[in-house]
């Protein structure tokens, strides 16, 4: 099996934040913390205004910086590639939190440690998705091997969006298929 990632469908996600509701209920996050999100961006003018939504979690980077500057090991890649988190192992020093250009781990402050999307390792050990893909109501994400994925949604892929980070800096295990709005090099970013 090659490298497993996420499948993300811009131009079907109506923002409903399901997936992101999933995985906090999921793992039982606190109010402020979220392994998910969905962000909106909007642009353009009258009479021609323009929405998308982008739905992110950890893209499991091959070349994670989460995983370098984990002092103590806890940020780790398991054995199927996808990075991993050891609580135990954790001392919350935040070095992953800092040295991750897409924001993931979250620093856990009632427990002193991080946390971040597994990609639902224990659902997916038992033969299910992540809980995000199940949740998604217009099944716009889907989790597997890349490789597969790209075969089955085509080659007009992308790794990277303007609003994101360059892909070359980490190799994330996540394909897009992008609104062409999404590609325009201007926006304006509001978080709901």
């Amino acid at each position: 099996m090659g490298q497993l990632g996420f499948y993300y469908d811009q131009t079907a996600c109506v923002g409903c934040k399901t997936c992101q509701i999933a995985c906090k209920d999921r793992n039982n996050l606190e109010v402020g913390t979220l392994f998910r999100r969905v962000h909106e961006f909007e642009g353009g003018k009258f009479p021609k205004p323009y929405a998308y939504y982008l739905s992110m979690s950890c893209n499991h980077c091959k070349e994670a910086k989460c995983v370098k500057g984990c002092p103590t090991g806890a940020m780790h890649f398991g054995e199927d590639g996808t990075v991993q988190h050891d609580k135990d192992m954790c001392i919350g020093c935040k070095y992953c939190v800092w040295n991750c250009p897409y924001s993931v781990p979250q620093y856990l402050e009632a427990k002193n440690i991080v946390g971040k999307c597994d990609s639902c390792k224990d659902l997916r050990a038992d033969g299910q998705n992540p809980a995000c893909v199940d949740a998604c109501v217009m099944r716009c994400l889907k989790f597997g091997d890349l490789d597969e994925l790209k075969a089955e949604y085509g080659n007009d892929l992308v790794r990277e969006l303007p609003v994101l980070p360059s892909a070359s800096q980490t190799n994330p295990s996540f394909l897009i298929k992008p609104k062409n709005e999404a590609l325009n090099q201007t926006y304006k970013k509001r978080e709901v």
